[in-house]
């Protein structure tokens, strides 16, 4: 009797192991092709709505996070709820289609070419992972410049934090271009203001020639994480009143 049940049990064993090889195989395959190199993407962002996007933030957190504590891991966690679903967007998540992805996810009645009145306080801001990205997007959204609408360059490559300051102090700006470290210090020493911010577009589909976006590299992602988890914005993700609410979206 015994034998006859080890007998089925090693069946049942040698049932499962294929499986589970097959299975992970799978999602390797599947990773793989969301990987659009030619074209500088992964398409896997235009099918996360706002709780897989939050996981994937958590666990690339958590990976580049090693050094951190569970409350400081925490800090830089953001909900579901946090995030906007913008997975109705159909087209591909392109430098030529972001001017249109801005439109189509703007609220009512908003012109997107028109600056706040206060300098140095942009309605939208788009985080870039490295200077050279950055600089694409500026010249994608350049649509949306015009006398006394500046589309500001906030990255570190040419460009010094003190002239960036000088620009932001006398230019009205309604769109800013940056990387995370370079916008975290601009808002905590005063030169660029939240208050009149509608929006954070994060540029997460873009990838480089070795496959790594915004959120593979611990020197992006952790400043990242930091920037989009900064107290005075993360409670106005979530917040109803329309004056004060940021929409958080992922590009």
């Amino acid at each position: 009797m015994a034998t006859v049940e080890n007998a089925k049990k090693r069946k049942l064993q040698d049932d499962e192991k294929p499986r589970k090889k097959h299975k992970k195989h799978k999602k390797v395959r599947e990773d793989e092709a969301d990987l659009d190199v030619e074209a500088g993407l992964n398409r896997a962002f235009e099918r996360m709505d706002g709780q897989l996007l939050a996981d994937h933030l958590a666990q690339k957190t958590r990976r580049f996070g090693t050094d951190l504590s569970p409350i400081e891991l925490a800090d830089l966690y953001i909900s579901a709820n946090c995030i906007r679903d913008s997975t109705s967007w159909e087209k591909p998540r392109s430098l030529e289609n972001l001017p249109e992805f801005l439109e189509t996810f703007s609220r009512e009645s908003e012109k997107l070419d028109e600056a706040p009145k206060k300098a140095g306080s942009p309605h939208t801001i788009i985080v870039a992972g490295a200077g050279l990205r950055a600089a694409d997007l500026v010249r994608a959204v350049r649509k949306f410049q015009k006398k006394g609408n500046t589309v500001a360059k906030l990255f570190a490559k040419h460009f010094k934090l003190e002239e960036q300051v000088s620009f932001l102090q006398k230019s009205r700006t309604g769109i800013a271009v940056g990387t995370p470290q370079r916008l975290i210090d601009l808002i905590e020493n005063g030169a660029l203001s939240i208050k009149d911010l509608k929006r954070i577009v994060v540029d997460a589909s873009h990838i480089d020639q070795k496959k790594r976006g915004i959120a593979d590299m611990r020197e992006t992602m952790l400043p990242l994480a930091k920037l989009l988890c900064r107290k005075d914005l993360k409670e106005r993700y979530e917040d109803d009143d329309t004056s004060k609410h940021i929409d958080l979206l992922f590009y």
